[in-house]
């Protein structure tokens, strides 16, 4: 069975496709001053890429994770989810609390999509 990797970086590869599934990599914001808003909104437009980029978009989404460096954060982080989020393709979803690696981070999202 084939896999593909794309958007290799030097530890991880930004999504990889196997057996019939998109594995995304935790995605976090380009731009680390954004407030939580933001950059939640910058990762999901990441994330329009990669899915594109494998041949598919957002409604292949089967469950996506979220997770928020401060639990206070929500509020904000669904505001631009539900800005983006296609009401009649809604994944499977779970938003926790947990440091990042990066204290600027706010945010990072993961997720699994059906493959093309």
């Amino acid at each position: 069975m084939p896999i593909t990797r794309l958007a290799p970086e030097q530890r991880l590869s930004g999504a990889v496709i196997g057996g019939g599934l998109i594995w995304l990599a935790g995605q976090v914001a380009d731009d680390a001053t954004l407030d939580a808003e933001g950059q939640t909104a910058d990762i999901l437009k990441q994330i329009d890429a990669l899915l594109a980029e494998a041949g598919t978009d957002k409604r292949a989404l089967l469950s996506v994770t979220v997770i928020l460096a401060d639990i206070r954060d929500a509020p904000a982080m669904n505001r631009a989810w539900d800005r983006w989020l296609d009401p009649a393709h809604k994944p499977a979803r779970m938003t926790i609390e947990a440091a990042l690696v990066d204290p600027r981070w706010k945010v990072e999202i993961t997720g699994v999509a059906l493959a093309p």
